[in-house]
């Protein structure tokens, strides 16, 4: 079982973390949402739950509830810029389908 960052993203969450002054890592998840069935969710993490997995690349701590793994394991969490727009993007071996407006996956 693995999540990465690659060193985009791990500069990206340092930089935010430090700008908000507190917070341990990011948590990553799936939510039952969209035309595909499934969307990701992130959002910072001040205290992790002790059932967590927990992965670091570059530093930085990704924290992913076991049921979120089944869908997402083996996923790379990049940052990207693409022209006027910047944001995270997935690459998850597991996808098997997206839809149109990219927002969310099925498996």
């Amino acid at each position: 079982m693995s999540i990465t960052l690659t060193q985009q993203a791990a500069n990206h969450v340092t930089r935010y973390l430090a700008k908000r002054g507190k917070g341990v890592g990011l948590r990553l998840g799936v939510r039952t949402t969209g035309c595909s069935g499934m969307a990701y969710k992130l959002e910072y993490v001040d205290e992790p739950d002790p059932t967590d997995l927990v992965f670091e690349n570059f530093g930085v701590k990704v924290f992913v509830d076991a049921k979120s793994m089944s869908y997402i394991d083996g996923t790379e969490l990049d940052y990207a810029r693409e022209g006027l727009n910047e944001g995270f993007k997935f690459r998850n071996p597991n996808e098997k389908a997206t839809c149109g407006c990219g927002e969310s996956f099925s498996v």
